[in-house]
């Protein structure tokens, strides 16, 4: 696995959701380790977020919360195992975005993550879909946003990312 590093290494433009909802000044920042599956055809996958869950039914890319002394590699490759039940071969440090959810401060580590071994199993009762530009499932988690737009230009992808 390519080493990757929950680090700020220039100024990080923090995204603010609902901003309109009222936060607590004491919330630390969680890192959080995001899965970029993408198959042969470029077709990416996305999950919805169990129930129970800050924004449930919302779809998101897989992935999870860094625990004491993981690398964001380490974090990503025991979640995908825990959520999705693959076994990822190795993953490439992509971005990194942090977003001010009500709910949360989080930093978002995404890895583009091209070979897996196994089927998927969606282990917390979500549904899955694999997308293209423009994205079909609705409605999509704000934290996700950028990274389709990070598609759309790498992909020289004109319009809307989202139907």
């Amino acid at each position: 696995m390519s080493p990757s590093k929950p680090v700020i290494t220039k100024p990080v433009v923090v995204r603010v959701v609902d901003a309109q909802v009222p936060r607590s000044a004491d919330r630390a920042l969680v890192q959080v380790a995001v899965g970029v599956l993408i198959r042969g055809d470029d077709s990416f996958l996305l999950t919805s977020r169990p129930e129970g869950k800050a924004y449930a039914g919302y779809w998101e890319f897989p992935g999870g919360k860094l625990e004491v002394g993981e690398t964001v590699a380490q974090a990503l490759k025991r979640e995908l195992q825990e959520e999705i039940g693959i076994t990822i071969e190795d993953c490439d440090a992509w971005k990194v975005e942090q977003i001010d959810y009500p709910h949360a401060l989080v930093q978002l580590n995404f890895c583009k993550v091209r070979r897996w071994s196994g089927e998927l199993q969606m282990r917390e009762a979500q549904l899955y879909a694999w997308q293209q530009l423009p994205v079909t499932v609705k409605p999509v988690l704000p934290g996700i946003l950028p990274v389709l737009d990070w598609f759309a230009n790498e992909r020289n992808f004109v319009g809307s990312t989202v139907t």
